[in-house]
């Protein structure tokens, strides 16, 4: 009885929606599943729209800065103020500023880059990073999207999903094969969460690239839902299989304390 209730509000709401906003929210969710930018040919044919619809779109959220469009491809790709939006939507400020000194202590345990990021519809994005001491070490950029069936810290999260959401989610994954490491089937995938969810950490083997490995750990609010991840990433010749298992331990303690500071309590 509360779906059909539920149904029969979202009909009785459809009279309010506005055509040229759902566009627009159109557009930029588009964007956000294409980090190397899209032509407005692209976009056009994506989205099925008027060519002149999708460019006035695209040049008011240039405007905005919510977009860039690149001079020689002329390719429009999300911009990072919309990082600005997501900040807001897991506790804005207060996380970045509170997984500060959580990060810069966690690369000083660990000797390897430190990141905090959050999913962002169909992947995730990097939030923060303190870089790793050494030499030759992992650094990306902030704002740089990553893979939901790849990355640790996307499985760190997942994994604190509830079952249902998990598999409507995998259900619209597509499962890339980056390496031979790389998990290729829903299958494979929901059973990996449950090992996630069970140990407290996730780990990339080299699933994503072989060059380098990654340990991570959900960060839960008041709630206890998930609403980030840190993790520690490093090159696959130092941060080697035996020693991924210690790494995600200690991640999930760095995890837990800035869990703790935004009110989750174990």
């Amino acid at each position: 009885m509360p779906a059909k209730k539920s149904t029969e509000q979202e009909s009785s709401l459809n009279r309010y929606r506005v055509p040229i906003l759902d566009r627009t929210l159109d557009l930029l969710e588009l964007l956000t599943r294409q980090p190397d930018g899209m032509t407005l040919t692209a976009m056009t044919e994506a989205l099925r729209m008027p060519k002149n619809s999708v460019f006035r779109i695209a040049t008011t959220l240039t405007l905005r800065g919510y977009a860039e469009r690149h001079e020689d491809t002329k390719a429009y790709r999300a911009s990072r103020k919309l990082l600005s939006l997501g900040y807001a939507a897991v506790g804005g400020e207060r996380l970045i500023q509170a997984a500060g000194p959580i990060l810069t202590a966690l690369r000083d345990v660990t000797g390897e880059t430190a990141l905090l990021g959050t999913l962002a519809g169909n992947h995730g994005v990097v939030l923060d990073q303190v870089a790793s001491s050494h030499p030759v070490k992992v650094v990306v950029e902030i704002g740089h999207a990553f893979p939901l069936h790849s990355a640790a810290p996307a499985k760190a999260m997942l994994a604190h999903w509830s079952a249902d959401a998990q598999k409507a989610l995998v259900a619209q994954m597509k499962f890339t094969k980056h390496t031979r490491h790389t998990i290729t089937s829903a299958t494979a995938y929901l059973a990996e969460l449950k090992v996630v969810k069970a140990q407290g950490y996730a780990l990339d083997r080299g699933e994503e690239s072989e060059t380098f490995a990654c340990a991570a750990a959900p960060v839960l609010d008041h709630r206890g839902h998930p609403v980030a991840a840190v993790w520690i990433s490093g090159p696959s010749d130092r941060v080697t299989g035996d020693a991924l298992d210690k790494l995600g331990q200690q991640v999930k303690l760095f995890a837990d304390q800035l869990s703790q500071k935004l009110g989750h309590q174990a």
